[in-house]
Parts: structure tokens; sequence; C-alpha cells
């Protein structure tokens, strides 16, 4: 990705979705250019209009912490918003040195025998949104996603390729904006993960609904939320979700789901466990019979 572009373009939509009025400026309702002027940024920023030009431009090399924390107040930056801004901002400084990393790693044997002892569903991804580990009641759960040809084991392929993703998820619309917004916010804290920008070019070519959202500039955490599934074997579901990180491997996240106590989606829950623990049972009968016909 061209880096003073997409900062250039994270900056002017900011500005432009924020009208006068949000800014404290009264008066003057004739305006040519939606939301505020530049001059009107750099005034309530505390910088001069050249400079802020320049960081819109896309420069943002020797940028204070405290002028880009202004601006994010200016603009009415969130805090997903102020953390992609400063994201970017170090992304225009040198490369930082680092210690080269194994290009895959494996899921640790400790790690799987964590999330296999978890009893609600888990599964684990990267930055990718390739799905690096799960427990059988999150395989269960995520089947649909795990098994679909077009995804191949990533979750944002299948929403913007696999014609199930908009029967798997009902949300469909805000499961695909969250996608995208956090696969920018990714993109800002990883500029130079090439398997990344791989697969966000990847997106933008085969998908018309991703490119409109990609342009959009927004970005998220991904860290809580509710999610509603319709899953083929016991119907619908809605879930809250709770991620969470690994300091020891900060390329991967994890995420578990919970039904509400006496609710129908807990009781749907446990029927899919029963029904996984069912086909895994009759996967080892089967497995040992053919051991046993082998002797």
């Amino acid at each position: 990705m061209d880096h003073r572009a997409e900062v250039s373009d994270f900056l002017r939509t900011r500005r432009d979705r924020i009208t006068p009025s949000q800014a404290g400026i009264l008066g003057d309702t004739r305006r040519r250019v939606p939301g505020l002027r530049r001059e009107e940024v750099a005034a309530a920023t505390g910088i001069s209009v050249e400079y802020y030009a320049r960081i819109e431009r896309g420069d943002l090399r020797g940028v204070s912490t405290e002028v880009l924390d202004a601006l994010a107040r200016t603009l009415l930056l969130d805090e997903a918003e102020t953390d992609h801004l400063h994201d970017l901002a170090e992304a225009a400084g040198p490369p930082a040195r680092r210690r080269p990393r194994p290009a895959e790693q494996p899921f640790p044997d400790s790690l799987q025998r964590f999330v296999d002892a978890v009893s609600v569903p888990v599964w684990v991804r990267d930055r990718r949104m390739d799905v690096v580990a799960t427990n059988p009641l999150g395989r269960a759960l995520y089947a649909p996603v795990l098994e679909d040809p077009a995804a191949r084991g990533n979750t944002a392929r299948f929403v913007f390729f696999s014609p199930a993703a908009r029967t798997f998820f009902p949300d469909w619309e805000d499961n695909a904006t969250g996608i995208v917004a956090t696969l920018r916010t990714y993109a800002g804290q990883s500029p130079r993960d090439k398997r990344l920008s791989d697969l966000i070019g990847e997106l933008a070519t085969r998908s018309d609904d991703f490119r409109v959202r990609w342009a959009a500039h927004d970005v998220r955490h991904h860290r809580t939320g509710l999610k509603r599934i319709h899953h083929p074997e016991v119907g619908d579901l809605e879930l809250g979700y709770e991620a969470m990180d690994f300091p020891a491997h900060p390329d991967w996240f994890m995420f578990g789901y919970t039904a509400a106590p006496g609710s129908p989606s807990e009781e749907r829950l446990r029927l899919l466990g029963s029904l996984a623990q069912e086909s895994a049972d009759g996967a080892r009968s089967t497995a040992d019979g053919r051991s046993t016909a082998a002797g």
C-alpha cells in the first residue's frame, strides 16, 4: 500500500465527516466542501495551515505525539482511530530493527491443551484472519467457515467469497464492515506484512463489497460484542464474544463465545456440543474398527 496515500485518505475522510457545529464553529453556512476546512483543522489543533497541509498530504515524519493527540481531538477520533493515526506515524519512520521470526509458527501443544480445556466455543486466528486453532466446540460452531472451499480456513475470504456467508451470518453487513475495519487496523500496525498485504489485495481484486468498505478508511478494535449465527445443525444462535491477546504470541487472538444462561442459544449450544461429541465418538469407533481389522 502507498503509505502517503493511506495517511492522506484517512485524514481527509475523518475531516470530511465532521460538521462545523460538531467542531464548535458557528455561522458560515455557505460551504463548498463537506466537513471542516484545512485551516479550521489547523487552527483547532494549534498548528499552522502549512504544517497541517503537509501532514494531510501524507507526510507524518517527525510529527510529535502531542500534535498527533491534538489532531485526534480536533477530528473527534475514537480510540481505534487514534491508535491507527499513531501507527501510521510510526510506519512513516525508518523500519524498526527486529529479530527475524519464523515465517510459520506452530501452535504450541501447551496452548492447544489450554484451548481444549475451555468449555465454551473457542477459536484462535492471526492478523490475516487465518484460523490457527480451535477447541472441539469451536470447530463445530465454525465448521461451515472452516470447511468452506472458498474460505480456505480464512474468515475474511469466507465473508466476501462464499455465498454461504450471508446465511451463516444474519448480520452480514455489520460483519463485513467489522472485518474490513479490523484488517485496516492490522495493516496500520504491520505495514510490511506481505501476507497481510497479499490478502487485502486478493479481497480488493475479487470483491466489490470489500473495495467499497476499504475506501471508507474505517478502523476498529475487535475486542467484545454480540454475534448472531445461523448454524446449519442447530439453528439460530445469539452469542456474546470476548477477544483475548497472547502476550507471548502477539500475532494470535483467541475468541470465546458464551450464551446467556437459560436462553434458547444456550440450549442449542449444548445440543451442538452433543452432536460434536457423537461425531467424534463415531469417528474413533470407525478408526478403531479399521485398526482391529488391519491387525
